[in-house]
């Protein structure tokens, strides 16, 4: 028998007897991997989520008739028992206009409701235009098919001439396709500072 012959008799014995030695290792490692891995979340905190039909960090986007981007988002937001409103914590949303400027608004809670066309900000809300106005009042109603919303209660605010308060706002256009305006009233009271004005 020649070198050659001997070497593939040798390797017909090896190489089966190396495989079997790779299986077994393979086998013996596998016992040894943890498999009882906890999750994120506690048997008691998924069923609460599934229960309340609890979505994490819920992000919606959308576009009025007029081309202008509608935007609102929130860290938590759950549909609750049948018959409760769906609800959702630390609210912001955002208005893009076709001029190219902007309202956000933020809120600690409130609901998102697509499927009605609106969202409610509720708890220190704040509203901020890019023209330098903020506004803070408890409840908003906005729309999520137009540029439109509306404080049923007080409002204070700041802007460019001074500080002011108003029984309510709204805003929104007065015509189909006019800009888009805010209103105060039910007895606006104004503290006029000229610097603001000059700058």
């Amino acid at each position: 028998m020649d070198r050659y012959s001997r070497m593939v008799q040798f390797f017909k014995v090896l190489l089966p007897l190396v495989a079997i030695f790779l299986l077994a290792t393979v086998f013996l490692l596998s016992r040894s991997v943890e498999t009882n891995v906890t999750g994120p979340f506690s048997n008691d905190a998924i069923d609460q989520r599934l229960s309340d039909q609890v979505v994490t960090l819920p992000d919606y986007k959308g576009v009025t008739r007029k081309g202008e981007q509608v935007r609102v988002e929130a860290r938590r937001a759950s549909q609750g028992r049948e018959g409760d409103d769906p609800k959702a914590t630390e609210i912001e949303g955002k208005y893009d206009l076709r001029n190219g400027r902007q309202i956000t608004m933020v809120s600690n809670s409130g609901t998102i409701r697509p499927d009605k066309g609106t969202a409610t900000f509720v708890g220190d809300v704040v509203i901020t235009t890019a023209d330098g106005i903020q506004v803070t009042t408890d409840l908003l109603n906005t729309s999520l098919e137009e540029i439109r919303g509306d404080t049923p209660g007080q409002v204070d605010g700041t802007g460019p001439i001074g500080d002011f308060t108003a029984g309510r706002m709204k805003f929104g256009t007065e015509k189909r396709n006019g800009p888009v305006h805010i209103f105060f009233t039910d007895g606006v009271k104004l503290i006029y500072e000229p610097q603001k004005a000059e700058r």
